[in-house]
C-alpha cells in the first residue's frame, strides 16, 4: 500500500514534516542516507549553537536546556527524544536513487545495505536532503589528496601539525581556535581582507585575539592555488606574491551547495545558477504534482537563508496544501 508520504531526509525539517503528517493522519516515513540528524551530528564535537533552544525545538515537544545555547550533544539528544515522543518511522541509512513519477504517485528507488535495493511507492514526496553533504570545491591541483578535508570535527588529532584552514566565516574561525587550542601551527588563508562579519560575537574578539598575538597566523586576501603532500602554495590578490608554506593538513571550510539531482531526474526544475527549485512559496510543491521541497534545499546555494527555525514551518504549509 502506498504512503501518504515519503520524505526523504532526516534533518530537522524532514522531521518537523514528519510530526505534522502524523499529526493530519498521513502515513508517512522518512528515508536518509545517513542516521538521525546526520548533518548535525557530523558538526563539530564541541559546537555550541547561535540560535536559543526555543528556536530549534520542533512540534510540541519543548527543549529544555541548562544552557541558552545548547551543546552539539544537547541538540542530538533533544532530536532523538522528539523521533521516540512522535513515534516516527525513520529509516536511517537508506539511500534515496530516484523519484520516478508514476500515476497516482511515485516510486521511489532506495538502497540499504541489509535489504539492498528497493522500490517504495508514495503518493506524495518531499525532499527535505539539505546540503551539508556537498562542499564547495577548491578547483586546484591536490585538493584531492587525503590530507584535504571540507568538514572540521575536533582538534586533538593534530596537534603538533602544519593545518591550514581555507575560509574567512564563522566555521573556519571555529575551526582555527579548536586545532590552536589543540596544538596545532594554524594558519588561516581567506580571499577577503577581513573576518566575515558573519563570526559569532563570542568567537569574533578571541579570534582576533589570536591573530593579534600571532599565535594564529593569517594570510588575508590571499587563495591556496596548489596542494602537495608536504606543502601549500598560495596568492596575494593584490601584490600577486606567491608563498610556498609548510602544511599537514588542508581545511577547505568555504560553504556548501545542495544536490538537486533526485528533483532533477523526477522533473522538477532548478534554477542552474543558484541550484534553486522552482517552486510555490505558499505550498512548497513544485511543479510536478505531489512532489515538494523542505528545509534548506528550497534556496539552493542561498542555504544561509534558511534555518531551523524558519523551516520547521515547512511541514504545516505542505500539509495545508494536501488537504487535512
Amino acid at each position: 500500500m502506498a504512503l501518504d508520504f515519503l520524505i526523504i531526509g532526516a534533518g530537522p525539517a524532514g522531521l518537523a514534516c514528519a510530526i505534522e503528517a502524523r499529526r493530519r493522519g498521513f502515513s508517512c516515513a522518512v528515508a536518509d542516507k545517513g542516521c538521525l540528524t546526520d548533518s548535525i551530528h557530523r558538526f563539530p564535537a564541541d559546537l555550541v549553537f547561535f540560535s536559543t533552544p526555543g528556536l530549534l525545538q520542533i512540534g510540541e515537544l519543548v527543549f529544555v536546556s541548562p544552557s541558552f545555547r545548547p551543546t552539539r550533544a544537547e541538540v542530538l539528544r533533544y532530536y532523538r527524544a522528539v523521533a521516540d515522543h512522535y513515534e516516527l518511522a525513520i529509516r536511517p541509512y537508506e539511500k534515496v536513487t530516484a523519484i520516478q513519477p508514476v500515476e497516482g504517485g511515485f516510486t521511489v528507488k532506495t538502497e540499504q545495505a541489509a535489504r539492498g535495493a528497493r522500490a517504495v511507492e508514495a503518493k506524495r514526496v518531499i525532499v527535505a536532503t539539505g546540503y551539508y553533504d556537498n562542499p564547495n570545491p577548491l578547483l586546484v591541483d591536490g585538493e584531492d589528496l587525503p590530507k584535504v578535508s571540507h568538514y572540521y570535527t575536533e582538534g586533538h588529532p593534530y596537534r603538533g601539525m602544519n593545518v591550514a584552514i581555507i575560509g574567512g566565516k564563522n566555521s573556519a574561525a571555529e575551526a582555527a581556535l579548536g586545532y590552536w587550542r589543540a596544538g596545532a601551527r594554524v594558519t588561516l588563508i581567506h580571499r577577503g581582507d577581513a573576518l566575515s562579519d558573519s563570526v559569532k560575537y563570542w568567537v569574533r574578539p578571541d579570534m582576533e585575539k589570536r591573530l593579534e598575538l600571532g599565535q594564529i597566523k593569517a594570510m588575508f586576501n590571499t587563495v591556496m592555488t596548489r596542494i602537495t603532500r608536504a606543502e601549500v602554495e598560495t596568492q596575494n590578490l593584490v601584490t600577486g606574491a606567491r608563498e610556498t608554506i609548510a602544511n599537514d593538513f588542508v581545511f577547505a571550510l568555504t560553504g556548501y551547495h545542495p544536490d538537486p539531482s533526485l528533483l532533477i531526474g523526477a522533473g522538477a526544475k532548478i534554477d542552474p545558477l543558484t541550484l534553486e527549485p522552482v517552486y510555490d512559496p505558499a505550498t512548497l510543491e513544485t511543479p510536478v504534482k505531489g512532489l515538494y521541497v523542505a528545509g534548506s534545499i528550497i534556496a539552493g546555494i542561498n542555504n544561509n537563508k534558511v534555518f531551523i527555525e524558519n523551516s520547521r514551518e515547512h511541514g504545516k504549509m505542505i500539509m495545508n496544501a494536501a488537504g487535512r
